[in-house]
């Protein structure tokens, strides 16, 4: 990914205070003008072929995946990585009918969305003088925007500590005109025509030799565009999203990088808010010789950057075991830069010749990119690159399970070099234990096979899930240990939302305190981490505490059930699913505190208009103690697949249905990726043990948007929730009848059908509360179930009449 940083860009305020009148504006995007204007000032430097200075290195390696192996995105990656991530970088060529729509040429967008760009001084990326010596105006970051689906998020992001008068000097590049794509690939090729004097294209290694050419032994100054950093609300992307149904595969596929950081197996996954340029794809407009300098991605996270359209892009990349070496490397050349600003690469504005670079011992690669065609960075992964002519890019950001190691050490990396941090690990890390518990428990209470277990595959003793979590725990076991030996801190279990509306992190190294955080009553609303808690304050020990989100016994206990261990993996399983143990049955599974009728008490949500006495009865009870929402009545009609068979325990039923074991209904309502769609769901009870039935919908054409509860209306709310949450996130308009969901409806337990079918299931009337209160329901008014209710036939061999 070629994001440029916060720091480097030094913004025209006077451009936006004083805006150009619309006569200099016609002026200045009319290329049959002189190119006097700001964006088309005239191009002075001329190509020197005979001093070309092309770097000699190996080219990475390519893969062209069959269509079958395209299918799978993160399991193509995972294929490929044992061959490619020692090269760092690599290129991925699709089949060939690969061929998405590019959502850009539209032409309410190519002709009429402006973009704003950067003005690179190409000369200037790595042979100038420190700033001390040669004054830049003052910069202004640009920070990546995290943007949480209900709202702004206040989690700050990149490489700096805040800004100073000292951060304020740095070197950046100025802020350009503002283009339209149909502007800008006019100046674009208006400029390679002048600089190159050529009537034919040059070739891809001769732009290569003049680039660094300029770079290392400039004669005149070259200045370009980049339409860098680009985020989505400026141009959007240039794939069509999920809401574009028409779009077909291309809309939905894993290649399309709007759906990329997110797919099942990727721990971004868990990361609740909209982080720009990490969760949602960056566009990048280029011209010749635009560049992206030497970087890592941050969290040394992997990339993929497409080439929507447009001249190639060459890029440089450098494996994450040559991270040290490409740093030491240029200090050794760059001393003066590095001296005035030690952290000069997390600028993303300084460039280096990949020939020294190979020189000095370090391993550095080439790729060439052209349209149609994927580059992939991996973990701390040093690259960068420039552009051959007018194209388009987008990149965003992947975490398949095996980069946790790597992220776990960029956040320690970060920690020691007091950077802020864009993601908490600890929270990604810990949404993929709790999605792995999952997949390791449910099919052992489920008497469906399933597909594809994404997460199971990173269990067990060596799985890279097991392994990460297990590095944690050791980490947080000898910080807790250090504290322990200074002091008797007290231990308090941390809030479930401590991080949850407020950002968390340590106040001298800002280290992420999902996990744990340092305390003291003299500043409530300031934390440290583990290994500053003696830099927070000066207080007497009674006054300190740490806050602990899980004890190191419950860490333990986690690693134990990623491993398989059935007793842990109970536990945790109960967790993650709402129920919790009682502190004394910690360590013994055979006993879960029932928390089944305080879960259903009062979340029935009677929505439709239901002639059985007994629901009337239902309805009066709810709505006289004010938990029945009206709402819009919609159909709901349910099919019975599977009658399934009866467990006789007190939570196999409650007094208004029975819940059969292994009983499966489908039903059909709004898709909760696309809510313009009606789908059909498929409804499931299983056998949770101890905990009773466990509920499960799943949307029949996406298997992965699973929903669970050991309540089926806490089931269907929780798929409601996600239908509201797509819907806001697509701007569509939330209908009344979201308000509210009925699921015991959805299941089918109100069908009076399927409601005859099961109670057959139960002749002599064993369980007794959903019995009882049906024969005193009745008894308050004979014979109206029959009569207004009652239909002819049979449902799985029983007759309804």
């Amino acid at each position: 990914m070629e994001h440029l940083s916060e720091s480097q860009i030094n913004e025209d305020v006077s451009l936006k205070n004083n805006p150009p009148d619309k006569e200099d504006t016609d002026k200045d995007t009319n290329m049959e003008q002189p190119p006097t204007s700001p964006r088309h000032r005239k191009v002075i430097a001329r190509w020197l072929p005979n001093e070309a200075q092309r770097p000699i290195v190996d080219d990475a390696p390519v893969f062209s995946p069959s269509l079958e192996e395209f299918e799978d995105t993160l399991a193509y990656i995972e294929k490929i990585r044992p061959l490619a991530e020692p090269y760092g970088i690599c290129r991925i060529i699709p089949p060939s009918t690969w061929k998405p729509p590019c959502r850009l040429k539209e032409k309410s967008i190519w002709e009429h969305t402006k973009f704003p760009t950067r003005i690179q001084t190409v000369d200037l990326l790595q042979n100038r003088e420190p700033m001390m010596k040669k004054k830049k105006p003052k910069s202004r970051k640009r920070k990546r925007r995290r943007n949480s689906r209900m709202g702004s998020s206040k989690r700050r992001s990149g490489s700096g500590s805040g800004s100073s008068p000292e951060a304020e000097e740095k070197f950046g590049f100025n802020s350009g005109s503002d283009f339209t794509l149909e502007e800008f690939e006019r100046y674009a090729l208006y400029f390679k025509e002048a600089y190159f004097e050529k009537k034919d294209s040059p070739s891809v290694e001769e732009i290569e030799g003049e680039y660094w050419r300029i770079v290392e032994q400039p004669t005149d100054e070259v200045e370009v565009y980049y339409g860098a950093d680009l985020e989505n609300r400026v141009l959007g992307s240039g794939f069509y999203k999920k809401a574009d149904s028409d779009k077909g595969q291309y809309a939905v596929s894993g290649w399309n990088l709007n759906n990329l950081p997110r797919l099942p197996g990727s721990v971004l996954s868990f990361e609740d808010c909209d982080i720009s340029g990490v969760l949602v794809p960056w566009l990048y407009v280029g011209m010749c010789f635009s560049s992206f300098c030497w970087h890592v991605e941050d969290h040394h996270l992997y990339s993929l950057n497409y080439h929507h359209f447009g001249e190639p892009k060459v890029w440089y990349g450098v494996p994450g075991s040559n991270a040290t070496s490409l740093e030491k490397a240029m200090r050794k050349h760059l001393p003066d830069l590095f001296e005035e600003q030690p952290d000069l690469l997390h600028s993303l504005v300084t460039q280096f010749n990949p020939s020294i670079l190979k020189d000095e011992g370090v391993q550095v690669y080439r790729v060439v990119q052209n349209p149609g065609e994927y580059v992939l960075t991996f973990p701390r992964g040093y690259h960068a690159g420039f552009n051959c002519g007018f194209n388009c890019a987008e990149a965003v950001n992947v975490a398949p399970v095996d980069w946790l190691a790597h992220g776990q050490n960029a956040v320690e990396l970060y920690s020691k070099e007091t950077r802020k941090t864009s993601l908490s690990h600890d929270k990604l890390l810990l949404g993929a234990a709790y999605e792995a518990v999952k997949a390791l428990w449910e099919p052992s209470v489920s008497c469906v096979v399933k597909e594809k277990n994404t997460w199971k595959s990173f269990c067990g003793k060596n799985g890279a899930l097991t392994k990460a979590i297990q590095a944690r725990l050791g980490m947080e076991e000898e910080r807790l240990g250090d504290l322990g030996r200074d002091s008797s801190l007290r231990l308090v279990k941390m809030e479930k939302d401590f991080d949850s509306n407020s950002e968390r992190e340590c106040s001298s190294c800002f280290y992420d305190l999902h996990l744990s955080a340092s305390g003291c009553k003299c500043s409530p609303e300031e934390y440290a981490c583990l290994r500053h808690s003696d830099d927070l304050c000066s207080c007497e020990v009674k006054d300190r505490f740490v806050l602990v989100r899980y004890t190191m016994d419950e860490l333990r206990s986690l690693v134990r059930a990623l491993e398989g261990e059935m007793d842990d993996l109970n536990i945790w399983a109960s967790k993650v699913l709402g129920i919790e143990h009682s502190d004394k049955d910690q360590n013994n599974t055979g006993s879960v505190i029932n928390e089944e009728k305080k879960l259903e008490k009062g979340s029935f949500d009677l929505n439709i208009n239901l002639e059985l006495n007994y629901h009337e009865d239902l309805k009066e009870e709810v709505s006289t103690s004010g938990e029945l929402n009206a709402s819009g009545n919609f159909d709901v009609s349910v099919e019975p697949i599977n009658l399934g068979f009866l467990s006789f325990g007190k939570l196999w039923c409650n007094k208004h249905a029975i819940f059969p074991k292994g009983f499966t209904s489908r039903v059909k309502f709004y898709n909760v990726l696309d809510p313009t769609r009606m789908s059909n769901y498929i409804s499931e009870v299983f056998d949770a043990g101890l905990m009773g039935p466990l509920f499960r919908v799943t949307l029949e054409e996406s298997p992965d948007e699973r929903f669970f509860n050991v309540s089926a209306q806490k089931c269907w709310e929780m798929v409601l929730q996600r239908v509201k949450d797509t819907s806001t996130n697509l701007g569509l308009p939330i209908l009344s009848r979201f308000e509210s969901i009925n699921g015991l409806q959805m299941f089918g337990f109100l069908s009076p059908s399927i409601v005859q079918a099961i109670e057959a299931l139960d002749p002599n009337h064993k369980l007794v509360e959903y019995w009882n209160h049906k024969n005193q329901s009745q008894s308050e008014s004979k014979d109206h179930f029959i009569s207004s209710n009652c239909t002819k036939g049979k449902l799985f061999g029983v007759d309804l009449m």
